[in-house]
């Protein structure tokens, strides 16, 4: 419906603003409202240079352009859709391997918390098991939550800042569809780094090998 193609622009328009002016998230090449798959439209980040380690800020940045299509359903239309649940999945992951798996939690510290196994009995994967008190397992979801939730009120905020930026993105999609690297540069010719969590945005852009598409 006409009503679901403007959530779906204003939704991928987040993403790719919020992936635009944050200094360290992968490079926006394309997006788009026609559905591919169950998606109803999507969000093409492509890396600039092979790597294999990720900073804590570079981390925090992918949540935040993850967290950037619900955020921009908030603003546009003062209510959230189930279209960001996949994104919400992803963000959860990543915060959760941040505090359990990376040690980039500051109230945790750097520490493994889960142990890994490779057996399978009885049909069951045990993988993956905990081996903290029910205490900690308390303070890892509320770190993962903080992260998240960090990151979901950033994204807000350069929305918020940006608002006509995002509305001529929106307004754009709605038009074309599709919108490729040369057309988002238009768009989003002007816009400065955002500063950050530290008053900074100068991280660097080394990039992951995989492209990476946000629903």
């Amino acid at each position: 419906s006409e009503r679901e193609k403007r959530i779906t622009a204003y939704h991928e328009g987040g993403h790719a603003l919020v992936g635009h002016v944050l200094p360290n998230a992968d490079p926006v090449h394309k997006v788009s409202i026609v559905a591919r798959g169950r998606a109803l439209g999507w969000t093409l980040s492509l890396p600039t240079e092979d790597r294999y380690t990720y900073t804590r800020s570079e981390l925090h940045d992918r949540i935040a352009v993850l967290m950037g299509g619900r955020s921009a359903e908030e603003l546009a239309f003062g209510e959230i859709t189930t279209g960001a649940a996949n994104d919400i999945e992803k963000a959860t992951e990543i915060a959760r391997a941040m505090v359990t798996e990376y040690g980039m939690s500051e109230a945790l510290g750097p520490l493994r918390l889960g142990s890994q196994h490779g057996e399978v009995f009885l049909g069951r994967d045990f993988a993956h098991q905990a081996n903290y008190s029910d205490e900690v397992a308390a303070r890892i979801d509320a770190e993962v939550r903080a992260i998240v939730e960090a990151a979901h009120q950033e994204a807000l905020a350069i929305l918020r800042v940006h608002r006509d930026r995002l509305d001529e993105l929106a307004a754009a999609l709605m038009e074309k569809e599709t919108l490729d690297a040369a057309e988002l540069a238009e768009i989003f010719a002007g816009l400065p780094p955002w500063p950050g969590r530290n008053g900074n945005g100068s991280g660097t852009r080394r990039r992951a090998a995989k492209p990476a598409a946000r629903d």
